[in-house]
């Protein structure tokens, strides 16, 4: 516990719950994988936050979203397969019902009584059949409506599994799952660095609640310029990273300045003084890969907005 402790004061991590299970594995060495993406990590001087962590728990350390998943995928197939069967039984039982209204047509009028007696008979079974089947298509509908909520409740826990509530852009974790799907493919991929150069300056001066507007404010700029054409997502305190494929240098270029024009447009009042409250520095970074690793990738991105702040500029792209 002390290590943990340690390790969480080292990185500036707060002690969340998923904070501290993701250190005490690491630091228990009792998951390989975990181990070597801290380890890869630390040799790079990656930066180790909370937003890193929390890719690190749902890559490695949380399965049951992915049982659940598993799940649902199942029931999905069994409510397919009961849909598929009711429809089927419904139609024999229209067959049936018909060979019934035959039948009657066709009796011999000459034996009245025992045709009398069968018709009873058969009536009741129809009867009998066509209550359970009314009861299985209640219980069909049962099912459905039970699936139906169970759908809503998934895509509820997906959203919260891919989604950073903070921003309603995608996190860490998904982008690099989404990289991955890209490199497979042998597309090439572009990343957009997108780091607030004075979030810290709001947070000090202004509270965190103020903190918390820009960040959303910029993030919805974000996703307004890369809504159809990439993914954006959340990757550190103060950054966000916009995830493009197939597109050339001169269009990653372009939306990079749109949104830097956008955020530049922002504007925030005090609601205590009226003041007008500093504008929002950003800086911005652009790389590319052939072979992309979400890593490599994002950090290639990252030191390029570094750069392009050391050097005054609004983005710096970097080299191939």
């Amino acid at each position: 516990m002390t290590k943990v402790c340690v390790f969480l004061e080292r990185h500036v991590l707060p002690p969340t719950p998923l904070n501290y299970q993701v250190v005490y594995t690491y630091i228990s060495q009792v998951n390989n994988d975990l181990n070597s993406a801290i380890e890869r990590a630390i040799a790079s001087n990656t930066l180790i936050d909370s937003l890193f962590t929390e890719q690190l728990y749902f890559e490695h350390l949380n399965q049951g979203h992915a049982t659940e998943v598993s799940m649902i995928e199942n029931v999905n197939g069994v409510i397919n397969s009961l849909s598929k069967s009711a429809q089927h039984t419904e139609k024999q039982f229209i067959n049936f019902a018909g060979h019934i209204s035959e039948c009657m047509h066709s009796l011999d009028e000459n034996n009245i009584k025992n045709s009398r007696i069968a018709l009873t008979r058969l009536d009741q079974q129809t009867a009998t059949l066509l209550t359970q089947h009314k009861q299985f298509k209640q219980q069909l509908s049962n099912a459905k409506q039970l699936h139906e909520k169970t759908k809503k409740q998934l895509n509820t826990l997906r959203k919260q599994h891919i989604i950073d509530s903070q921003t309603g852009l995608y996190k860490r974790h998904y982008l690099t799952k989404q990289v991955q799907i890209w490199a497979n493919q042998h597309k090439p991929v572009c990343a957009i660095a997108i780091q607030i150069d004075n979030l810290d300056h709001f947070i000090d001066n202004f509270g965190d609640v103020i903190a918390e507007a820009i960040l959303s404010k910029v993030a919805k700029q974000v996703q307004k310029y890369v809504f159809q054409s990439g993914l954006a997502g959340r990757t550190a305190k103060d950054q966000f990273t916009v995830l493009l494929t197939d597109v050339d240098c001169e269009t990653t270029n372009l939306i990079a300045e749109k949104v830097r024009a956008g955020v530049a447009k922002l504007r925030f009042i005090s609601s205590k003084n009226a003041l007008a409250l500093p504008a929002i520095k950003l800086s911005l970074g652009i790389a590319q890969q052939q072979q992309a690793d979400f890593e490599q990738l994002t950090k290639s991105a990252s030191n390029a907005a570094f750069k392009a702040r050391s050097l005054g500029q609004n983005s710096f792209t970097a080299e191939h």
